[in-house]
């Protein structure tokens, strides 16, 4: 069989939950771009400024550095965004993958800066072996994304369906607690009042109304129209804070090596099971993509874009330390946002790639996205979130769900959202089994490997795995 082929055949693995609007590799006009790349930066911007923010708190970092490091994980995540879908030679997916700052290393990261701190070092010095760490750890994901396709036989679409549906279960519950009203209302007793809850149902409600249209341009926007109504209504009843655009610099200007890099080896420890953990959450991620964006979840194309894309995530890492921000990996809310839109090209990629680039070095600009309340943020992304979870469904229902795939996923979900759920169940646990499973998607993603190695295999399901390792081993 010709490879033109081959290809066209893996492009049929997987069909769209819903059906696209513009596929991989369309070009939409402008304006409708550009209502689809404002969507996901919605859904990504407080994601993206959340760990640096947690990190600046617990390190006591002034009004100045703190803003600074938020400033640069926007700035950093647009032009890490711009590298995974422009694909620069074996560098990125290709896919519509956004780039984001990842919240798997804040543990390893603020323990790290706080034993700076307390031994008499200054909050430079912290910031300064933070980096170093970061940088020195994301080559051991580059080096794991050059040896991806040797593992194949371990992560097939029952492991990364498992994992695509581990990670939109887990990101219920932040959906669900934004909702609420976010963590700050769960500490006053504010959480989930009437006021935050409706809220919530009208952004949900809207997004459902204009997503179920007919008109591609009312169905692009759904999202983004649900935010702003959301706002506008959440500001007539006080709920927008504008007290964060205080004091902020009108531009903040990438300065690489601004604090320095330093080394720990004990520190470092941690950091080489957390970039091995990020690999496989970009493997999830990276199949979600394909999967809602109609492209194959497995075979040769499949393998050199889950490498690329992987590569993308350790290089950008690398870039992101050497801006004095944290660790970069794929998105999973922006699945979320293609399966609702309709809108897998990578083109929209561009935008959001720019907005998020000038969203960082204009602080004032991001600011005001700041101010964006939780109950309106929440009301959207638990309808996107919910969208993953339907894509890793409809990876699996490519597999054969025999005994042992059922032990597989069964296990895993059990483990990913136990963990999720019942996060004390680690307390008495030593700090690196907890800096390891304390995330249900890496408990579940872990486990799911591990079971997919383990358990014994049924001679038609081995046959199966090498029908295509011609291809595969031609893309090493």
């Amino acid at each position: 069989m010709a490879k033109a082929e081959v290809r066209s055949e893996e492009r049929v693995n997987v069909k769209p939950t819903n059906g696209l609007i513009y596929g991989l590799n369309d070009k939409p006009p402008f304006v409708e771009a550009l209502l689809a790349a404002a969507q996901h930066v919605l859904a990504v911007f407080v994601g993206i400024i959340t760990p640096p923010l947690l990190i600046s708190n617990a390190l006591q970092l002034d009004p100045v550095n703190t803003g600074y490091i938020v400033s640069m994980s926007l700035f950093i995540s647009g032009i890490a965004t711009f590298i995974q879908v422009r694909k620069i030679g074996p560098i990125g997916s290709g896919l519509l993958s956004i780039q984001g700052t990842s919240f798997s290393f804040l543990g390893p990261i603020i323990a790290a800066g706080t034993a700076v701190i307390e031994a008499g070092g200054t909050t430079e010095n912290a910031l300064s072996l933070i980096f170093g760490l970061c940088f020195f750890g994301s080559f051991v994901e580059i080096i794991l994304s050059r040896f991806l396709h040797l593992v194949r036989k371990i992560i097939t679409p029952l492991v990364t369906g498992t994992i695509v549906s581990i990670i939109g279960l887990t990101l219920i519950k932040t959906a669900i607690i934004s909702i609420g009203g976010g963590v700050i209302a769960q500490r006053n007793n504010t959480f989930g009042t009437p006021q935050n809850l409706g809220v919530a149902g009208l952004v949900l409600l809207t997004i459902i109304v204009l997503n179920t249209s007919k008109n591609p341009i009312l169905r692009m926007s759904s999202v983004v129209a649900g935010l702003i109504v959301g706002y506008v209504v959440a500001s007539f009843l006080g709920m927008v804070n504008f007290s964060g655009l205080e004091g902020l610099p009108l531009i903040a200007a990438p300065i690489p090596f601004r604090y320095g890099l330093s080394f720990n080896f004990a520190a470092f420890i941690p950091f080489i099971l957390l970039y091995l953990i990020t690999t496989i959450e970009s493997i999830g991620d990276l199949t979600a993509t394909s999967a809602v964006s109609g492209e194959p979840i497995k075979g040769s194309i499949y393998i050199r874009r889950i490498k690329g894309g992987v590569l993308g995530d350790g290089l950008n890492s690398l870039i992101a330390a050497l801006f004095n921000t944290f660790p970069n990996t794929t998105f999973s809310q922006n699945n979320g946002v293609i399966q609702i839109t309709g809108v897998g090209s990578r083109y929209i990629g561009y935008f959001i790639a720019a907005i998020l680039a000038l969203l960082g070095l204009f602080p004032l600009v991001s600011g005001v996205f700041r101010s964006l309340p939780q109950p309106v943020l929440g009301g959207a992304t638990v309808i996107m979130f919910g969208s993953i979870v339907v894509a890793g469904i409809n990876i699996l229902s490519s597999v054969k769900l025999d005994r042992r795939a059922l032990i597989v996923v069964g296990t895993s979900l059990a483990i990913g959202l136990g963990v999720t759920y019942v996060p004390e169940i680690l307390d008495n646990m030593p700090t690196l089994v907890r800096s390891i499973f304390s995330s249900g998607i890496s408990a579940g993603g872990i486990t799911a490997i591990a079971l997919n190695w383990l358990l014994p295999q049924e001679a038609s399901e081995s046959s199966a795995e090498e029908m295509s390792s011609e291809d595969l081993a031609s893309e090493a």
